[in-house]
């Protein structure tokens, strides 16, 4: 009687219970961060667009965050190696596994052409993006103080004139186009900024009045973030110190949150700390700092999903395994930190 043989989805598993040497061969430029294998595409070169889970439930999981692409361990090696032919890659991970020894088709260099080719028109998008995202928020006001901006910011309880100037990040763009409703609203303008200073994004949120009182427009999105914001950030402190990120001297704390308005709660009751909004909890980690920025304070909002729990401690991990000291704040009360002023 002939050997039955495994569906795609039980040598798929068979795969992820040796995910790591799967990922170091397939993928063979990438490295090891944490429980993830990180590189550049399914071509398998340097970078992080590509995350692999190594270990645990996930083991095998896998998602390119620039061409969308995922799957598990036997979609990993179609993408890698075999130009998306499952069949071969079936094959091919069956010989891998010493369950056959079948003569299988690698294609590589196809497959390292069409992502380069993918990588080149993706970089010229993102530069044409960062260069629009530039220009509004260049176009916009930088006086904030007495616009809509400020009101909007008052009434969530963050008085820009308690400190001693406000954010130069924050801009108000008086009619920016909404895609949702196809029209221009006043706006809420963030430049989000790389390690070099330089505006690689911009954080958006609509404004709306409502009973006299500025706040967020009545959207189903209200907020939204033009261009990739990756590893960026909205300085929104420079601290007791006033140098820039890049001055920064060993000792001197680095406090990061996610939205620009807990962030600023923040500043208004510790204005000596040098405070940066990461925008989202999966950027926090993410983000760039100067090897001498030692300390680092994390601005938890108070979420127990499991979603979030996990999303705070792989940002934790992200910053001690680039050797820093982690701290971690919640507020006493509310979800986040504009809520205590509430």
């Amino acid at each position: 009687m002939s050997k039955q043989k495994l569906s795609a989805a039980e040598l798929s598993a068979m795969l992820a219970q040796s995910m790591e040497q799967l990922a170091r061969e397939v993928l063979p430029g990438g490295r090891k961060n944490g429980a993830e294998w990180l590189c550049g595409s399914v071509a398998g070169e340097a970078g992080r667009s590509l995350a692999v889970h190594l270990y645990g439930p996930k083991a095998g999981v896998w998602k390119d965050f620039a061409s969308g692409q995922s799957g598990d361990a036997l979609d990993l090696i179609a993408a890698s190696l075999t130009g998306g032919d499952l069949s071969e890659a079936y094959r091919w991970a069956s010989n891998w596994l010493g369950l056959t020894h079948e003569t299988v088709a690698i294609r590589r260099a196809e497959i390292k052409e069409k992502c380069e080719k993918a990588q080149k028109a993706q970089q010229e998008y993102e530069k044409n993006n960062r260069a629009t995202a530039r220009k509004l928020w260049l176009d916009a006001r930088p006086d904030i103080i007495g616009s809509p901006v400020d009101a909007y910011l008052k009434g969530r309880g963050i008085d820009l004139r308690k400190l001693d100037h406000a954010p130069g990040a924050l801009r108000f763009a008086p009619a920016h186009y909404c895609h949702e409703i196809r029209a221009p609203l006043p706006a809420m303008l963030a430049a989000i900024s790389n390690l070099e200073g330089k505006i690689i994004a911009l954080h958006q949120t609509w404004l709306g009045q409502h009973g006299g009182q500025w706040t967020k427009a009545n959207l189903q999105c209200a907020k939204k973030v033009r261009g990739r914001m990756s590893g960026g950030f909205i300085p929104l402190r420079k601290g007791a110190s006033g140098t820039t990120l890049k001055q920064i001297k060993p000792g001197e704390t680095v406090a990061i949150g996610e939205g620009i308005e807990t962030c600023l709660s923040v500043a208004l009751a510790c204005p000596e700390l040098r405070i940066l909004a990461a925008v989202s909890l999966s950027n926090l980690g993410s983000v760039q700092l100067p090897d001498t920025a030692t300390d680092v304070l994390i601005l938890a909002d108070r979420d127990e999903a499991p979603a979030a729990q996990q999303g705070l401690r792989k940002a934790i991990d992200q910053f001690l395994q680039a050797d820093r000291n982690v701290r971690v704040a919640k507020p006493p009360k509310g979800k986040d930190f504009n809520d205590v002023l509430g």
